[in-house]
């Protein structure tokens, strides 16, 4: 029994000089190495069909200097002929 109490002190001990020691330590870890509170990603909208889907999901095409993403490969065929059809 005093063996736990004494863990236990020696633990407590432990929590308070750490927290005495680091106080500007965040209280959540980065996930896969980025920050916590940091966006993952970030929704844009597919230029043919106006769906918002996640950019790192998107198809891309650069025309003229821009960037364009589409959230399927289909939809940007349907661009690209859209855009051929008007020259």
């Amino acid at each position: 029994m005093r063996l736990l109490i004494l863990l236990a002190v020696i633990y407590l001990g432990y929590r308070a000089l750490k927290s005495w020691m680091l106080p500007n330590q965040p209280l959540q870890k980065p996930v896969s190495g980025k920050a916590a509170n940091k966006i993952d990603d970030e929704m844009i909208k597919d230029p043919y069909c106006n769906v918002y889907f996640p950019k790192r999901n998107g198809v891309h095409l650069k025309i003229d200097g821009n960037d364009l993403y589409f959230c399927s490969t289909e939809c940007r065929d349907k661009f690209i002929a859209s855009r051929s059809d008007l020259n």
